[in-house]
């Protein structure tokens, strides 16, 4: 099959009315998509406990979706009985008698419930963190929990309970006035006197981020009794738009006053600092036996190899060791408006014909053809100034409703050779390619989703096209260095935020100094980080989760005993989960029910 496709991609030239190649999805046989050996996927499955997994993750999800106040009181009572009641059934199971699969799957769900149990704790330690500025958050849950368990509304009372948050956030908002002219503020200056209340940045923003999540409950406890039940309408209307013009007015005040949001600015970046107790929590999560003061070391260790390298690229270009004289160089290779689509096509199949070659992995046809090209809008790429992947791939380049400043910045930033050295990351060997077998191998495991498995296997192709030749220029070797030194700055970065070393400014300025960012992309790269969209782990995962892939491959690979197709193949058909867990499943190990992490995968060095 993989010399089929060589030969299409071969003949597709003189097939087409342009000098532009068609896909190959357009001119494969439709029957190449479908499995030689239907047979062959109708035997057991790989794992005793695939079924009980997915019956967790129904079960939970129809709890979460009735009981849907984010963070409520009752919602997180209920979670915790139903995490404990799945603890004891499982401690309940014969363990002894599971195989390697059924075990690994055992260890994952065991653990899995153990971090969601950590993870309403910290749900609830923050909560109290800002309940003096939503003290009303229960009394709203309330509400759309009442008419979640069927209870009979009183409209009078309702009404009675929306004027009396709209009171009690307009003094919330004066007590705040009162505590920015304590500390010093010229607000509120000629305000009445109240009692003042202070509070920090990030716990302002906490409280705007709960309070979008509430006011979502709050509309659709309204909305499903507002026209319907007359007496409802009559008693509450009113109460219920004098409450969101306040909580307009409370969320604004927060937003420019305590966490200092600018009109016609962008937005700035706070984030939420987990602590170091937060970051062993999601250490021993991902079965990483190390330190945070050890991973930063295990990051600058790499750190020293790419700055050796990206000075010898330097000097191949004729400016001696100024690897930064380099990269500007680099930046300036990139292609005209409108053209970077027809790059990513001929990368992605370049990166395919690499792979096939050297029969790395196996890659479906299914999975070779049909990937998508999207193209990015402004405001998305202020959070992902480069490219974004997995089924497709989603391009940052310039588009014409930018600022003249950013247009250049996204031009530099997504150049030729940046580009080159992360298609693929992107696509095929890469999420993309991780997207296809996660759906049909071992579909259970996603709920075990890890960055170090998803994003340390992209990396991890990073570091083997690099040994195998794939940088055919020092243009090309500094586009990669570019990246994979950005992995090195993630971990140090983020750990240092987290442990509240460093402040999202500092963690920019790093990124532009260390790795050569333009500041708008390491301002996208440093918000994306803390905004709550990737858990706080997310960053670090891809270097430390390809050194663990490197560590493994030369443990299985080098010395002989599984090829490299072999190798990568049982990784995608394990599906995600901690690298640790993927190297006894690879070894063929039936790891005890107490599996605690022990491997030192970085102690050898590069």
């Amino acid at each position: 099959m993989r010399r089929r496709l060589l030969a299409l991609l071969t003949l597709a030239p003189s097939l087409a009315l342009c000098s532009t190649p068609p896909s190959p999805a357009s001119v494969r046989p439709t029957e190449d998509y479908v499995p030689a050996e239907i047979s062959g996927l109708t035997g057991p499955r790989s794992s005793e406990l695939r079924e009980l997994v997915e019956r967790f993750v129904s079960d939970r999800d129809e709890l979460e979706r009735f009981y849907d106040v984010k963070g409520s009181a009752l919602q997180t009572r209920r979670l915790r009985e139903f995490y404990a009641a799945w603890t004891g059934r499982l401690a309940a199971m014969p363990y002894e008698g599971l195989g390697t699969e059924g075990r690994v799957d055992w260890i994952l769900l065991s653990r899995y419930i153990e971090y969601q149990q950590g993870l309403l704790d910290r749900r609830d330690a923050k909560s109290l963190e800002r309940a003096p500025l939503v003290p009303f958050a229960e009394d709203i849950a309330r509400l759309q929990e009442d008419r979640r368990g069927m209870q009979p509304v009183d409209p009078q009372a309702a009404a009675a309970t929306l004027n009396r948050i709209a009171k009690q956030v307009g003094d919330l908002q004066a007590a705040l006035q009162a505590g920015l002219r304590e500390t010093g503020s010229k607000e509120g200056k000629d305000a009445p006197a109240v009692h003042p209340l202070t509070t920090t940045r990030v716990i302002a923003y906490r409280a705007v981020t709960d309070l979008s999540d509430l006011r979502e409950s709050l509309e659709d406890w309204y909305k499903f009794y507002d026209g319907y039940d007359p007496a409802f309408s009559w008693w509450v209307r009113s109460s219920h738009d004098s409450l969101n013009e306040a909580l307009d007015g409370y969320v604004k005040f927060m937003r420019e006053k305590l966490v200092g949001f600018e009109k016609g600015k962008d937005d700035p970046i706070v984030g939420d600092p987990i602590g170091r107790a937060g970051l062993e929590a999601e250490l021993r999560h991902e079965l990483i036996a190390y330190s945070p003061e050890e991973l930063l070391a295990i990051a600058n260790h790499e750190f020293a190899w790419c700055d050796a390298e990206l000075r010898k690229a330097s000097r191949e270009m004729g400016l001696g060791d100024d690897w930064k004289a380099a990269m500007e160089r680099v930046k300036q290779d990139h292609l005209a408006p409108g053209s970077q689509p027809g790059l990513v096509r001929d990368l992605a199949l370049e990166a395919i014909r690499f792979v096939e070659d050297r029969d790395l992995v196996t890659i479906p046809p299914l999975a070779a053809d049909f990937w998508r090209i999207k193209m990015m809008g402004p405001a998305q790429q202020k959070v992902a100034p480069f490219f974004l992947g997995g089924p497709d791939i989603l391009v940052a380049f310039p588009t014409s409703a930018m600022d003249y400043d950013d247009k250049l910045q996204s031009l530099r930033a997504n150049n030729i050779h940046f580009a080159r050295a992360t298609v693929f990351h992107e696509l095929v060997p890469g999420h993309h390619l991780q997207y296809y077998y996660e759906e049909r191998y071992n579909p259970q495991r996603q709920l075990f989703t890890t960055p170090f498995w998803v994003e340390g296997w992209s990396v991890w192709w990073e570091f083997q096209f690099w040994d195998l030749g794939f940088p055919r220029s020092p243009e090309d070797r500094l586009g990669m260095l570019f990246w994979r030194a950005h992995r090195c700055a993630r971990i140090i970065f983020s750990l240092n935020f987290h442990m509240g070393n460093w402040t999202p400014e500092q963690c920019i300025d790093f990124l532009v100094d260390r790795v050569g960012h333009e500041r708008a992309s390491a301002a996208g790269e440093v918000r994306r980080s803390f905004i709550g969209t990737y858990p706080p782990m997310y960053q670090a995962g891809y270097m430390l989760g390809a050194l663990q892939l490197r560590e493994l491959h030369r443990e299985l690979v080098v010395p002989g005993g599984m090829t490299n197709r072999q190798f990568h193949d049982a990784i995608l058909k394990g599906g995600p989960m901690p690298i640790e867990l993927v190297r006894a499943r690879l070894k063929g190990a039936k790891p005890p029910k107490d599996f605690k992490p022990a491997w030192r995968f970085a102690d050898a060095g590069p």
